[in-house]
C-alpha cells in the first residue's frame, strides 16, 4: 500500500490528570484528527436535566442548573468490554463510562433507568448546616471556619449525593489541588440565613460537540517536533564572545556552550522548550561574513513528529481520555471503510 504509515505513541509524562506524549511517523491531519476526536468525541457523564424543589438563594434555577452542568462527573466502576481500558473494580480511577451506560435517546426504557442516566440529590438548609456544625449567633470561630451565622455558607459539589455508588462529582482534579482549595469541592453557590436549596438532577452521557458541559479536556494541544542543526564548521568562525551571544539571544535556551572548549551545543531538553526563534535567526544574519553564508543553527519543525499535551477536567483519568479517543477514531476509521466497500458493490 502507497504511504502507508504506522504511527507511534510514546509516553513522556504522566499523571492522573495529565499527560504529555508524543505521536510519531503520521501526519498533521492525523494529529489534528486526534486533538478534535479529545475535545469533541470522547463520551463522557454530565448533568443534563435539573429539577428544583426549592430555591430562595441569590442565584436563578438557570444559572444554578448551567454551573451543575459544568461540574466533572466521574465514572469510576470496572471498565466495561467497550470501554475496556485501565481500570479493576475498586480503583478509584476516571474510566470511560461506554458499555456502562447508553446514550437516553438510544436506551429500550420509557423515561430514564439506571442503564442511561444517574440521580443526584441536593438538600442543604442554611440553618440546618449551622446546627449540624455546632455554630450559634455570636460564636467565636470554628473549625470550619465560620464565625457565626451571620456568614455566607458554600455549597459545593460534596453536596450532590448520587444513587450509583460508582458515579460522583470529580470534586477535585488532582491531590494538590484538594491540599490548597478552601472549599470542599466544586462552588455552586453562597446561601445565607434563611436560604435554602434543594434540587434533583439527571446525569446522563454525551460528547461534547452537542454541549460543552461533555467535554473531558481542559487542555488537549500539540505543536511539531523541532528539528535543531548546528553548522559546525561555520560556527568555528565565530569568536569565544560571539558564540556566548549567539546561545543567550535565543530567549528559550535551546543552545549551550561549553566553558571549556567554547563548543556549542543543543540542550538536551530543546524539543520542550523551542517555541520561538526568530530572535535567533535575526541575530546570526548580523554574524555572517557575507549573506550567502549557511546558517549556524537552523530550527525547522518535524512534519510527521507532534508533542501533545492533554489536561483533564477531572471526570476521566488523562490516559483514558487518550485510549477512549483513539478507540473512536478506530470506530470511525471501520465506518468509512465499510462505506467504501459498500460503494463499490453499488
Amino acid at each position: 500500500m502507497p504511504h502507508q504509515r504506522f504511527p507511534k505513541i510514546e509516553i513522556t509524562y504522566l499523571r492522573p490528570h495529565e499527560m504529555h506524549f508524543v505521536l510519531s511517523e503520521t501526519d498533521v491531519s492525523v494529529a489534528n484528527t486526534l486533538r478534535r476526536i479529545m475535545i469533541a468525541e470522547v463520551p463522557t457523564i454530565a448533568i443534563d436535566l435539573v429539577e428544583f424543589s426549592l430555591n430562595n438563594t441569590k442565584l436563578q434555577d438557570e444559572y444554578l442548573a448551567h454551573r451543575l452542568g459544568l461540574i466533572p462527573i466521574r465514572y469510576t466502576g470496572p471498565p466495561s468490554a467497550e470501554g475496556a481500558g485501565g481500570a479493576s473494580a475498586g480503583e478509584a480511577r476516571g474510566v470511560d463510562p461506554v458499555g456502562t451506560f447508553v446514550d437516553h435517546r438510544e436506551c429500550t426504557c420509557t423515561d430514564r433507568c439506571n442503564r442511561c442516566s444517574v440521580e443526584f440529590t441536593l438538600d442543604v438548609n442554611y440553618e440546618e448546616e449551622m446546627e449540624a456544625a455546632g455554630v450559634t449567633q455570636g460564636d467565636g470561630e470554628d473549625a470550619g471556619g465560620l464565625a457565626d451565622r451571620t456568614l455566607p455558607l458554600t455549597v459545593t459539589s460534596q453536596k450532590l449525593i448520587s444513587n450509583h455508588e460508582h458515579v460522583s462529582p470529580a470534586h477535585f482534579m488532582s491531590v494538590e489541588e484538594n491540599d490548597v482549595s478552601h472549599d470542599e469541592g466544586v462552588s455552586i453557590v453562597k446561601i445565607g440565613p434563611g436560604q435554602a436549596l434543594r434540587l434533583h438532577a439527571i446525569a446522563r452521557i454525551g460528547i461534547s460537540k452537542e454541549h460543552a458541559k461533555w467535554c473531558p479536556v481542559a487542555v488537549a494541544t500539540y505543536r511539531f517536533w523541532p528539528i535543531v542543526t548546528l553548522d559546525q564548521e561555520q560556527i568555528s568562525t565565530l569568536s569565544i564572545k560571539q558564540r556566548q551571544q549567539l546561545v543567550d539571544i535565543c530567549p528559550d535556551r535551546i543552545l549551550t556552550i561549553d566553558e571549556a572548549t567554547g563548543e556549542v551545543g543543543v540542550a538536551e531538553n530543546f524539543h520542550e522548550i523551542a517555541t520561538f526563534t526568530e530572535d535567533l535567526e535575526v541575530f546570526q544574519k548580523t554574524l555572517k561574513r557575507r549573506p550567502e553564508d549557511a546558517d549556524f543553527v537552523t530550527v525547522v519543525p518535524a512534519d510527521d513528529v507532534f508533542l501533545f499535551y492533554l489536561e483533564s477536567t477531572g471526570c476521566m483519568d488523562a490516559q483514558e481520555i487518550l485510549t477512549s479517543a483513539l478507540r473512536v477514531l478506530r470506530s470511525k476509521l471501520f465506518t468509512l471503510s465499510q462505506n467504501v466497500y459498500d460503494l463499490k458493490d453499488m
